[in-house]
């Protein structure tokens, strides 16, 4: 059987808050919660600050990479890593912050974008979408935002405090919504795809303590998470590993999984043409390609092409010949519920 490409999978969660803005956590508690939640990384990313910096690095087996959510009033909230200065986003909008990461050699992520605001709670305000996500710069999106997605479908306040109590009840599915526009945006140019959880450890500070903890980082980090495809081992270096984990995350060598499910370590998506192999993320130029999917266990697979499917089997591995251009992705689910969402490998 075909082997996958040699690539190294670091099982991250991306958006988190500490105390530096407005979690209820130190990073190192947070590295402490991401190392029993069985993390690879944690992707920090507090309110217009990169104050947590001090703590990036590596916390016995977890590597801290410190970002920052660039956070104008209401909209286009920005998820931005590999910045070495705080991003100054007044008077800018979505695309000029955008093209600000891009300048700081950084990557740029479009944070809970499909926001509407909930229609159980409208006092809470209208939500806050990311206006622009076809500006040029952006290099990707969340698909998935835990806490925002979730929180806006509720119902009432018993799903509210049943959510609260126990998150990993509500997590079904993305939106199709925004499965829908992602489709739409990727076939015309690559945005890549990220799951973010948003933790921020709700509770009530006593000093330096919380001896009430709502959605504790622990609990928060053991559902959704974005796998990061490395070309190399970690080394123990932060320069090198920041380097390896933001380079993944630009070219969508990255997978969604809700590994509270089924661990999805081993979920494998490339293609193979005349000894060319393409990893998961790549654009080529369309001709006839064979897309091999690997899963750890058996699921329902789906192949989709431009958001059509073309296949959909219950196994653990699927092969399938393509030629027409189209961004082709995978979705994988268990019970009827998403597992793993790939991002697309581009025929152009």
């Amino acid at each position: 059987m075909p082997e996958a490409p040699s690539l190294h999978d670091l099982a991250c969660v991306i958006h988190a808050h500490s105390r530096h803005s407005d979690g209820t956590g130190t990073i190192p508690q947070v590295a402490a919660a991401a190392r029993r939640a069985g993390l690879d990384a944690v992707l920090m990313t507090d309110h217009d600050t990169l104050a947590g910096r001090a703590d990036e690095g590596w916390h016995g087996p977890v590597l801290v990479l410190v970002g920052e959510e660039i956070s104008p009033r209401g909209r286009n909230h920005t998820l931005a890593f590999g910045v070495d200065r705080h991003v100054r986003h007044r008077g800018l909008d979505a695309a000029e912050i955008c093209v600000e990461v891009e300048a700081q050699g950084g990557v740029s992520f479009a944070a809970h974008p499909f926001s509407r605001g909930s229609e159980a709670f409208p006092r809470f305000g209208n939500g806050t979408p990311f206006t622009n996500l076809d500006a040029p710069a952006l290099t990707g999106l969340e698909l998935w935002s835990m806490v925002t997605d979730t929180a806006e479908a509720l119902a009432g306040v018993g799903e509210a405090v049943a959510f609260v109590c126990d998150p990993g009840r509500f997590l079904a599915s993305p939106p199709q919504r925004n499965l829908d526009e992602w489709d739409r945006l990727c076939e015309r140019r690559r945005l890549v795809a990220i799951g973010g959880v948003d933790a921020h450890q709700f509770g009530l500070k006593v000093g330096p303590y919380v001896p009430l903890r709502l959605m504790s980082y622990r609990r928060s980090f053991s559902h959704l998470r974005t796998h990061v495809l490395t070309e190399r081992l970690p080394t123990g270096r932060l320069d090198a590993d920041r380097t390896q984990v933001l380079a993944a995350l630009r070219e969508g060598r990255c997978y969604l999984a809700v590994d509270s499910l089924a661990p999805a370590r081993g979920f494998a998506f490339w293609a193979e043409a005349d000894g060319e192999v393409a990893p998961m993320g790549a654009e080529v130029s369309a001709r006839e390609w064979t897309l091999r999917v690997r899963l750890p266990r058996p699921a329902r697979v789906r192949l989709l092409a431009g958001g059509e499917e073309i296949a959909d089997v219950h196994a653990s591995d699927l092969d399938r010949t393509v030629a027409q251009a189209a961004a082709y992705r995978v979705e994988a689910r268990l019970d009827d519920r998403a597992w793993i969402l790939s991002n697309p490998i581009y025929l152009r």
